[in-house]
């Protein structure tokens, strides 16, 4: 009879398993918590980490632990700014992706994605058009991190701000963004600051209250993209489960929860979200909330050739408009336009490619 096939090595982010096997090969506590630092914190490679361990152990360790749950596919360095587009499989075929985005500043941002397509059907949004695949695990949106640090750290860089603004809905993947948020911020595991970590959603009223009462220090942002209900409910249809009513109740109970400003995520669209109407709409929809406003020009999508951005003069009068109302408003540019950095775009044209290899053989 054939053998059964070994057992899939368990993540370095499942502790239980990791504590199973130190105690089997009879390790100190201390030398886990080296190798854990190593790798999370101080952006180790894989090697590197290992040698935190006795020699004799490693072989064993790594037989059983395994350090990453993607492979890292293509990479893409944008020619025109400090953008990298991070295409990512997972074990079962499916792609993904990250964004390093080196700002000017000298900060360094990642942006992680939390399922495989999304179910919000956005209409501006790559990702939407794929619809859902799958959510992610917690290590699976760790090793995006992981990975990326080791990427960036010839260069000097660490990441600073991870935002949740990648494929997926964060909220309809709770339990695992949840997880991953716990060992982001923990002291034993990477360290990051709660501050500079932020969770965008596309406005599920419940999961928000929740988020904030369980992370009060994590920055949440809204996409929001209209104070129109009929004009948000074409941008995104899952908008039409939630009315802005119970919406904005939502926010209140997050603002006072976590005592800072709320993100408010603006796309700006030519000719449907951009008007005097609509400025009027969003000033009045968030008065009396801290909140920042950013406004965002849109990356274009081949999957919306319908949605036109905002001219640039367009959203500077609109973003001053709004100044002028007390509001703090940022406006926003985007980063890695030849890498299709839109989130999304890489993975539709990577599963097209795919797709015409296969009918051709």
């Amino acid at each position: 009879m054939p053998s059964e096939s070994a057992a899939m090595p368990s993540s370095i982010h499942d502790a239980a398993a990791v504590e199973a096997m130190r105690k089997r090969l009879g390790l100190d506590p201390h030398r886990l918590r080296r190798l854990r630092t190593r790798l999370l914190k101080l952006q180790g490679s894989d090697e590197e980490a290992l040698q935190e361990l006795p020699a004799a152990a490693r072989d064993a360790f790594a037989a059983e632990i395994r350090f990453h749950e993607l492979t890292l596919d293509q990479r893409f360095d944008s020619q025109l700014d400090g953008a990298s587009k991070l295409l990512f499989r997972t074990d079962d075929g499916l792609l993904l992706e990250s964004v390093i985005l080196r700002v000017a500043t000298g900060r360094t941002a990642l942006c992680v994605s939390s399922q495989v397509g999304c179910a919000a059907n956005c209409d501006f949004c790559a990702t939407g058009k794929m619809g859902i695949a799958r959510s992610l695990s917690a290590p699976q949106i760790l090793d995006q991190v992981v990975q990326a640090n080791q990427l960036l750290k010839p260069e000097g860089r660490k990441v600073r701000n991870i935002v949740f603004m990648g494929m997926g809905e964060p909220f309809h993947n709770t339990a695992a963004v949840h997880e991953t948020l716990e060992k982001l911020v923990s002291p034993h595991g990477f360290d990051q600051s709660p501050r500079r970590t932020l969770v965008s959603t596309v406005g599920l009223p419940s999961a928000m209250i929740a988020f904030a009462r369980k992370f009060p220090k994590v920055n949440l942002a809204l996409s929001l993209h209209s104070a129109i209900q009929s004009r948000r409910t074409e941008i995104i249809p899952l908008a039409a489960k939630f009315d802005l009513k119970e919406l904005r109740a939502a926010l209140d109970q997050v603002a006072a929860v976590q005592q800072q400003s709320i993100m408010i995520e603006y796309l700006m669209l030519r000719g449907i979200n951009d008007g005097p109407e609509d400025r009027a709409a969003l000033a009045d929809y968030l008065r009396g909330l801290p909140v920042h406003i950013n406004l965002i020009p849109y990356n274009r999508v081949d999957a919306a050739p319908h949605l036109e951005g905002t001219s640039k003069e367009d959203r500077e009068a609109f973003g001053a408009a709004l100044r002028g109302e007390g509001y703090t408003v940022t406006i926003r540019y985007s980063l890695g336009a030849d890498v299709d950095a839109a989130c999304g775009q890489l993975v539709r044209r990577e599963n097209r490619r795919i797709a015409a290899a296969a009918a051709a053989q």
